[in-house]
């Protein structure tokens, strides 16, 4: 589904659907996108492959590497502080990707809107 937020155009991925997170579904989704406008994607927690959370597999820079390349911005929504608590390193990525604001990482969809700004 599309929509404006805050003035950034988002598509929003359903709960329902396949694993996302390796190179080749950031570039099915930048396909799925081309041509509709869109600024930011937004993917439930529940639609990554928990590989994704463990970031020395690489798929979580990998993932979002290639939509950053494609000029598309990614919001990964849905609490994951369990897998945080248990991980310095994916404490530190979520920490600094939320500092610079391109991709982000939000809990709840009432966060997700309070913190999206255009980029």
């Amino acid at each position: 589904m599309d929509e404006l937020v805050n003035g950034v155009s988002v598509w929003r991925l359903p709960e329902a659907g396949p694993l996302l997170g390796n190179g080749q579904s950031a570039l099915d989704l930048i396909g799925e996108s081309y041509g509709r406008g869109l600024d930011m994607l937004t993917v439930p927690v529940s639609r990554l492959d928990p590989e994704f959370f463990r970031l020395a597999s690489g798929l979580a820079g990998e993932f979002s590497q290639k939509l950053q390349n494609y000029g598309l911005r990614l919001a990964i929504v849905g609490d994951i502080s369990d897998r945080i608590e248990e991980s310095a390193p994916l404490r530190d990525f979520v920490r600094e990707t939320n500092r610079r604001g391109h991709h982000l990482f939000v809990a709840s969809e009432a966060e997700f809107q309070q913190r999206l700004k255009p980029a």
